[in-house]
């Protein structure tokens, strides 16, 4: 079969190019060019060893967006052992559950996070501690990349958890590869010149493909900010990064488009949206304002990245665009078979970055990745020109009135009033026992909820869509929940007390 690791091979690969002396990393007002990102890797690698993890043991990662961080994720690949990025905005019982879940050998964490972690018996190394220290004492020579194999387990991703506890999605060598050349190189047509920033973190499939596998890949930059992505931030590393291609999720772009100053947005070729439907009404929004076209794709944590996607110039509002060359999308009914165009059914995918399973999660393995398909648990429908449109989660549509409600639908609605920032619409059981929808929205800046406000947007839902489909209630919110990825939890909406 051949031997392949994909963390040696990332920064590797450049070396061998010829781009040892180019900027790999911005972060901090600071660069990291291969070269210098190659011997950081080396000698994680190395301290990694003398801290006694071995082939296919986990090395758990909570640490924010750093160079560090991107050099423990290579390094713990390209010693053979198995990658697990955490979130590190999460509880400390969360950590609990990742720890006893994964069975790490080690543990590596940043100095203002280890308050947050339970107590445990596992080696750990804390950069702003011990870590900087333990890397220096390795020694300067190059560390020799493990003999994996393509279908290794090479790295974890945990699921958003946007319905529930999150599993463990197990990924191989050969999986970025697939999604850097078809996605990456094909779709976002990425070269060593561009520079990349990314909203969403590393420690999710969005934001790892997006900040450092796809720049790596073809030898471009990354810019990566610790810092939470409030608009202000985002505008100011943009404004002072220059990047060509900016990654953000749909509620982002919201609330940026809120700014009242004009934001130096020249740099950016491109924008990407992932993680919720964007609203037709935000992309054109933002196109106008800022003259750049948001690919608004579908992806997911199992399949790696982004497998539905616009193509550049061909973006429209509303619209998820056609199937990523390399994979196959079809549209099915609850037996499986494809329904007509226009139709709405379940979304399932056949690519070759599909993980392997879930970890410790035989029967859910079993339900979603059915042979060489995975089934997504998105709504989804084709049109006559081949394009796909979001329709909704399968388990967030509810019938009312006799008729399905799309959240989405409803939701797009409710965006394109000039009061509203964002919104979830949910099922809300009336007296009579029968669903109703129900929207919980978030205002503008400066804008209040009224009961006058509440009848203006009913109104203007009912203008655009389907009489049943008018909220039969409007709840005015301060935020919406939502996964550290940005997707909303509609589970807690529905269970919410009002």
């Amino acid at each position: 079969m051949g031997m392949f690791n994909i963390g040696a091979e990332l920064v590797e690969r450049n070396l061998r190019e010829g781009r040892g002396q180019r900027p790999a990393i911005w972060s901090g007002g600071k660069t990291l060019t291969y070269s210098e990102l190659a011997v950081l890797v080396d000698r994680t690698g190395a301290a990694f060893l003398r801290a006694g993890v071995k082939p296919e043991q986990r090395v758990l990662m909570v640490m924010p967006d750093s160079p560090e961080l991107a050099a423990c994720y290579l390094a713990a690949m390209k010693i053979g052992a198995v990658a697990v990025p955490c979130n590190p905005l999460l509880r400390t019982a969360d950590y609990a559950y990742f720890l006893e879940e994964s069975r790490a050998a080690l543990v590596v964490t940043a100095a203002p996070l280890v308050e947050k972690l339970p107590r445990h018996d596992k080696r750990m190394l804390v950069a702003g501690v011990d870590l900087e220290a333990f890397i220096a004492e390795g020694a300067e020579q190059r560390l020799e990349a493990a003999p994996t194999s393509r279908d290794e387990a090479a790295f974890w991703l945990w699921t958003s958890g946007s319905t529930g506890k999150p599993k463990a999605a197990v990924h191989s060598h050969q999986d970025w590869p697939h999604c850097c050349e078809l996605y990456g190189r094909g779709i976002l047509q990425l070269q060593p010149n561009d520079r990349c920033y990314s909203a969403s973190k590393l420690f999710h499939a969005y934001g790892l493909g997006n900040a450092l596998t796809f720049p790596l890949w073809v030898g471009a930059s990354t810019i990566l900010s610790p810092d939470r992505p409030t608009p202000e931030v985002v505008y100011r590393n943009i404004a002072e990064g220059r990047p060509t291609i900016f990654f953000g999720v749909p509620t982002l772009y919201a609330a940026m488009l809120q700014a009242k100053d004009e934001p130096d947005m020249k740099s950016l070729r491109l924008c990407v949206s992932a993680g919720e439907p964007l609203p037709g009404d935000l992309f054109s929004r933002w196109k106008s304002r800022f003259g750049t076209e948001i690919l608004d794709g579908i992806g997911s944590t199992e399949v790696l990245h982004i497998y539905v996607s616009p193509r550049i110039g061909s973006a429209k509002p509303g619209s998820t665009g056609l199937p990523v060359d390399g994979y196959q999308v079809r549209v099915v009914d609850e037996q499986g078979k494809e329904v007509p165009r226009g139709e709405t059914g379940d979304l399932i995918v056949r690519g070759p970055s599909t993980a392997l399973f879930y970890w410790n999660r035989r029967d859910q393995s079993r339900a979603k990745m059915r042979g060489e398909w995975f089934f997504s648990g998105d709504k989804f429908r084709q049109t006559e020109d081949g394009e796909f449109h979001y329709v909704g989660r399968s388990d967030d549509m509810f019938k009312s009135a006799g008729e399905w409600i799309s959240p989405a639908d409803v939701e797009s609605a409710l965006i394109s009033h000039s009061a509203v920032l964002e919104c979830a619409v949910v099922a809300q059981k009336s007296a009579d026992g029968l669903l109703r929808p129900r929207a919980h929205v978030v205002l503008v800046q400066g804008k209040q909820g009224s009961p006058e406000l509440a009848d203006e947007l009913k109104q203007h839902v009912r203008a655009k869509c389907a009489g049943y489909m008018v909220p039969r209630e409007i709840v005015f919110a301060g935020e919406l929940p939502k996964t550290a990825t940005g997707k909303i939890q509609r589970f807690l909406l529905r269970d919410a007390d009002v």
